[in-house]
């Protein structure tokens, strides 16, 4: 390729390439974004995707490769320079400071001085004004963060990137956390953005939300391009099989699997931060989506199960015995295992190895003689890996360290270990790629065909639709309407998600 920039170009990068030890992530990379563009990047979780990121970023810098910023020769030596040189980045897993204030988190490492001194009321000002530009007024700038949920979060996140006046805005799968609303919110200020000449790179596995919202796309695959092209003239099995290497004739694998008798039950529980009371039964072998908006109220009532959060009222019974409103190492110990939705603090140790993630819920099948035998957990995380096609450098290397598909990965992989025989899974395929999620299918099915009870929260339905054999509503805190799978489709799973009714 032609050495010469393009100085039309708002961002270039070429034959960039990153190597970790004997892994190389990128190799021979191109990637360009013009002015008021967005830009598609997409592949599987390991593809290379988040690392070229961080190299735009300033984050990491490249082995190899040249970058030009509107005809410039650039590589940032820091994120602080990535972001005084314009480029922003929205990442899957925030990054803010949950003790410090909404305001201090947009402006932290750029804070107006007056004086030798912050300039408080400035800081206060521009982080209203970013929030107006998102469209929301009901986060205040001295509300701490750590008191926000993690749609709200998202939303701060995004604020900052606005707050510094992108040339290149990079928002990393950033309607993960957001609701129906926020996302075409978000959708809106995007618009703003192409029309002010911002460049967009947007990262997302729901194909549906790239069509809406990006002009063109890049593909990678194992560190290296596979395509790229205008998604107007280009078909989403396209784009799969540039990403996998293959067709993907099966979206949404289904296990043939037995359902049996009533093996959970729990009777107008109610948990310290539920709305209202929901009463709720799930069977042996059965997969039960539970559907709603976030916020709507389904992850307080996986919790109040759980043992996270303390019930108020009600009863939960376990194989036609009470469920004592223990801890959750109780919970774990009854055979009851939960995905959080938050894998960052609550669902993952990110800096402790692969391994320790995966047996941390329970280490006795490494024991030997009462002590933790390395070398069996070594294989027993080596051998849950391949079963859940973890793509890392081995069972010692930190879960931080791996893409946020892959560490959702090690999640699941934990509830394999402690053979759990009833899994509450809270958005198990959020930021994950296509062909994992698959994975992900039909690794639940093969629970339920074990005889496993599965309780399945998603905001995507047609995972839903597609897996579960019968799905509730939560809206507004309450549990409004339940049928088997066959019976819906997507308006009415939508109209009563939204609504509170369901139109047919």
């Amino acid at each position: 390729m032609n050495s010469t920039p393009d100085r039309d170009c708002l961002l270039i990068a070429r034959g960039v390439e990153k190597s970790f030890g004997a892994t190389k992530a990128l190799e021979g990379v191109d990637f360009r974004l013009e002015r008021g563009e967005v830009r598609a990047l997409l592949g599987e979780n390991g593809a290379g995707k988040s690392t070229l990121v961080k190299i735009l970023s300033g984050a990491l810098k490249a082995d190899a490769g040249r970058m030009f910023l509107e005809g410039k020769p650039y590589s940032p030596g820091s994120p602080l320079e990535g972001l005084a040189s314009g480029i922003s980045v929205v990442y899957q897993e925030l990054s803010l400071a949950p003790h410090l204030t909404v305001a201090e988190n947009i402006l932290l490492g750029r804070e107006p001085r007056r004086g030798g001194f912050l300039d408080l009321p400035k800081i206060k000002a521009v982080a209203r004004e970013a929030l107006d530009a998102v469209n929301h007024p009901e986060i205040m700038p001295e509300d701490r963060v750590g008191s926000l949920g993690i749609g709200a979060r998202q939303v701060v996140e995004i604020a900052r990137a606005l707050a510094n006046e992108s040339k290149v805005l990079i928002l990393d799968e950033p309607t993960s956390s957001l609701t129906a609303e926020d996302s075409a919110r978000l959708f809106d200020l995007i618009l703003r953005l192409k029309s002010r000449g911002v460049g967009i790179i947007y990262i997302s596995h729901f194909l549906e939300e790239v069509g809406k919202t990006a002009d063109s796309f890049t593909v990678f695959r194992d560190g290296r391009n596979s395509g790229s092209g205008k998604l107007l003239e280009t078909g989403f099995e396209e784009i799969i099989r540039l990403m996998v290497g293959r067709e993907v004739s099966e979206l949404f694998p289904r296990v043939p699997h037995d359902i049996g008798e009533e093996i959970l039950v729990a009777s107008e529980l109610k948990g310290r931060k539920m709305a209202a009371p929901v009463s709720l039964n799930l069977k042996r072998g059965e997969i039960l989506g539970v559907a709603g908006l976030v916020g709507s109220g389904r992850t307080e009532f996986l919790r109040t199960i759980f043992g996270l959060d303390p019930a108020v009222v009600g009863l939960v019974e376990l194989k036609g015995s009470k469920l004592s409103p223990g801890t959750p190492w109780a919970k774990i110990r009854r055979g009851v295992g939960l995905l959080s939705e938050d894998r960052q603090r609550e669902g993952l140790a990110p800096s402790m190895s692969v391994a320790d993630n995966i047996l941390l819920s329970d280490f006795s099948p490494c024991r030997r003689h009462g002590f933790l035998s390395l070398k069996k957990q070594s294989a027993r995380a080596a051998e849950l890996s391949a079963f859940m096609s973890i793509r890392y450098a081995g069972p010692g290397q930190r879960t931080k360290e791996l893409s946020g598909g892959n560490q959702q990965k090690v999640a699941l992989a934990r509830l394999l270990n402690q053979d759990a025989s009833i899994l509450l899974l809270d958005e198990p395929t959020r930021g994950i790629d296509v062909l994992s999620k698959t994975h992900v299918y039909r690794w639940m099915g093969e629970m339920a065909r074990r005889g496993k009870s599965l309780v399945f929260v998603s905001s995507y339905f047609p995972e839903l639709l597609g897996v579960c054999d019968r799905i509730v509503v939560f809206f507004r805190g309450s549990l409004i309407e339940e049928r088997e799978c066959r019976r819906w489709d997507i308006e009415s799973l939508t109209a009563a998600a939204t609504l509170g009714r369901a139109e047919n």
